[in-house]
């Protein structure tokens, strides 16, 4: 959850009508701001992707046509629109578009959007919100025009920079203590008892549970779910069978893992390799390097 988003431009063979652009923080927002994702796509046909948990925080800024994002678990629960904020979730989204889009999204830890937002990340952690419900309409609308009046890509990252520079700092400090139960979750792969980092801290199971809530979204166990997920989603992609990338990612066996990834994901694991199998590279983007999160759908 700590990864950089990918700092490559990928123009699609497609006549070149898609790009997809990574780009650092200024270095003053590392470790909290993991980086900027660029995209834009032409008119194109109905077009569905399906984003796995990764405990990343997403705020995106679009400045062309809108998207639909719907639970894959709950397809119901659906919203669309030009920009979004999704907090760091226990289960996948579908993203569906008709192309026309233009956005730039920031990519960061729960406990920055904690400090940017200034809201408990339990108030909307399973909800896809937009941007303007905690930072308020104008600031947003205003710094929606400034992107999409700037001069390239270069200009849009250098001004996400200077705004969360500013804002950053202003919001409220997250718990030490939460703060190294977070640490000991992503060192230990989500393998790590509540009890465990509870007494670590100096705090009991509850008091733990109720601020990672507060200051993270999900709690330690969700987390820690999300955290074994993608180990063995990495461990599979790196060439292990899925029985043995289950067990190392600390799952009882395969049809364990099988059932907790289409809780989360809607569905089966193999449905989701095949679908990146199936895609070229520039078509199976995932947010952050070491975080396989992006499968796109028949």
């Amino acid at each position: 959850m700590q990864g950089t988003a990918v700092p490559v431009m990928r123009p699609n063979g497609d006549r070149g009508r898609r790009t997809l652009l990574g780009h650092p923080s200024a270095a003053a927002l590392h470790g909290q701001v993991l980086g900027y994702r660029a995209f834009e796509a032409g008119p194109c046909p109905p077009r569905r992707r399906l984003l796995i948990p990764d405990g990343i925080v997403r705020l995106t800024l679009g400045f062309g046509s809108p998207v639909r994002l719907a639970d894959a678990v709950s397809p119901d629960r659906a919203v669309t629109g030009a920009s979004f904020l999704t907090a760091a979730r226990t289960t996948a989204l579908v993203a569906e578009h008709r192309g026309g889009v233009r956005c730039v999204t920031v990519l960061m830890t729960p406990q920055a959007a904690y400090r940017l937002f200034g809201v408990p990340m339990s108030a909307w952690s399973e909800l896809v919100v937009h941007p303007a419900q905690l930072l308020g309409c104008s600031p947003v609308t205003a710094l929606v025009e400034r992107l999409a009046e700037c001069r390239g890509w270069a200009a849009r990252f250098a001004l996400l920079d200077a705004e969360l520079a500013v804002r950053m700092p202003a919001g409220p400090q997250c718990s030490a203590e939460v703060g190294r139960a977070w640490g000991e979750l992503r060192r230990a792969h989500g393998q790590v008892r509540v009890s465990t980092m509870a007494g670590a801290v100096g705090w009991s199971s509850r008091q733990l549970e109720r601020r990672f809530r507060r200051e993270i979204g999900p709690s330690p166990k969700g987390i820690a779910q999300i955290l074994r997920l993608q180990r063995a989603l990495r461990l599979q992609e790196g060439g292990l069978p899925w029985a043995g990338a289950a067990l190392a990612a600390g799952f009882f066996d395969q049809p364990h893992f099988d059932r907790t990834f289409k809780q989360m994901a809607g569905c089966t694991p193999n449905r989701f390799s095949s679908a990146r199998t199936r895609s070229a590279p520039e078509e199976r983007p995932d947010h952050a390097t070491g975080h396989p999160s992006s499968a796109l759908l028949p």
